[in-house]
């Protein structure tokens, strides 16, 4: 179901990947609990970092570790970005599809990146590769994109499915007619594998608030 190619192995020795697949699952557009759940964790958020500043958020050792990464593509982690709307401008999580609320609630609690899909649109195996700078994809917005040269990537037997850089694709997205998914955590150097795997209960904990019914496949980290 997932391989893990020699040259990621070789590009990042240090880094994790996990992986999280669901069968029997359900995606309504709200879940009562689940939103409850969400409210608690941007109360805590907030508690938490009450009468500090950005750079608070700077300093956390997981922010560190995905800001080396980004940097070195002349980039910035989006996901710190998040946080600091909901912590210091009073934004709220997005109101989305239940199960894309249950990645985003772990993603903003762990700061780690993670992408969403239906299980049942991939053509297995998953590869975890290297890219070259020469691929091509189509992203969740709709518009073409060429990958980064040696940036992290996910690709099944159609093509790119998510990428460290520019995340998702369009093909294999999470909708409301998904039954079985799978959620996919990339974490550079300097996370450890205990903390992806700490996440990917997380975001299966959530999933069973809205889908208690669900059957957990696989939940994995994978490094060199």
């Amino acid at each position: 179901m997932f391989i893990v190619s020699d040259a990621w192995k070789a590009a990042y020795p240090q880094a994790h990947v996990g992986v999280l697949v669901m069968r029997d699952v359900v995606n309504p557009p709200q879940h009562v609990e689940l939103e409850a759940r969400k409210q608690h964790l941007q109360d805590e958020l907030h508690n938490k970092f009450v009468g500090q500043d950005r750079n608070a958020i700077a300093a956390l050792s997981s922010i560190q570790a995905y800001n080396a990464y980004y940097k070195s593509f002349k980039k910035s982690y989006h996901v710190q970005l998040q946080l600091e709307s909901i912590v210091f401008k009073g934004k709220s999580l997005p109101s989305v599809a239940a199960l894309v609320e249950a990645m985003f609630m772990a993603e903003i609690k762990n700061l780690l990146l993670t992408a969403g899909h239906d299980l049942d649109t991939l053509q297995l195996p998953v590869t975890l590769d290297v890219a070259t700078g020469q691929e091509q994809y189509i992203l969740l917005r709709g518009t073409e994109q060429v990958t980064k040269a040696g940036d992290m990537f996910m690709v099944d037997g159609a093509g790119i499915i998510s990428s460290v850089i520019y995340g998702p694709d369009q093909r294999t997205q999470i909708t409301e007619k998904t039954r079985n998914a799978m959620f996919a955590v990339y974490a550079p150097d300097g996370i450890s594998a205990e903390v992806v795997h700490q996440h990917l209960e997380d975001i299966r904990e959530n999933v069973l608030v809205v889908s208690p019914e669900a059957k957990t496949e696989l939940l994995e980290v994978f490094g060199a």
